[in-house]
């Protein structure tokens, strides 16, 4: 990870300075990711990949408002987590609430079984919404509290707070029912 950041810098550099083949690569190694997270919270793939260009573009033209390159993946993810919100507020402006599919996307590349995939689904459907981002943010894309704190715009200890809520919730909702004296 830390040779990808060392290589990120030096293309967010040259993209500063106007190499848009740079800036290119930057896309290519992230898109997927944005993508992928934006599915999981809008759940319509032609919105997610028109929301993944709108973050892409502008990441470009404020590329030069990022202060550390070294943050580009939470910067580039605050900007996808505020275009999702903000696509959800115009299409239901009294509703807002993001959605989450465990089977959509990398997740569903049948690593599990389709019963586990469908109660997971239903278990994070009973989370909140900023629960079930904290849970996409940290379990699904591997993010840090600290860079989730960036994203969400929230301190790490609200951050943490939501994960473990949620995890706990997870857990009561997954966990096998027990029987009494039944095995």
């Amino acid at each position: 990870m830390i040779f990808r950041e060392v290589e990120d810098r030096d293309l967010i550099a040259k993209a500063r300075r106007g190499n848009v083949e740079a800036y290119n690569l930057l896309v290519s190694r992230w898109e997927k990711r944005i993508y992928n997270y934006l599915l999981r919270l809008v759940r319509d793939r032609e919105d997610a990949l028109d929301l993944s260009q709108d973050v892409f573009l502008k990441a470009y033209q404020n590329l030069g408002k990022l202060e550390d390159p070294g943050r580009f993946a939470p910067w580039l993810f605050r900007i996808a987590h505020n275009e999702a919100y903000s696509l959800l507020r115009r299409s239901r402006p009294d509703d807002v609430e993001i959605g989450f599919d465990p089977g959509s996307a990398e997740s569903s590349s049948g690593a599990f079984p389709i019963e586990l995939t469908l109660a997971v689904r239903s278990a994070l459907t009973r989370l909140n919404d900023e629960q079930r981002e904290a849970v996409v943010l940290k379990m699904y894309q591997g993010f840090k509290f600290e860079e989730m704190a960036e994203i969400l715009s929230c301190p790490v200890s609200t951050v943490k707070s939501r994960l473990y809520t949620a995890l706990d919730l997870l857990k009561e909702t997954l966990a096998p029912v027990k029987t009494g004296g039944e095995a």
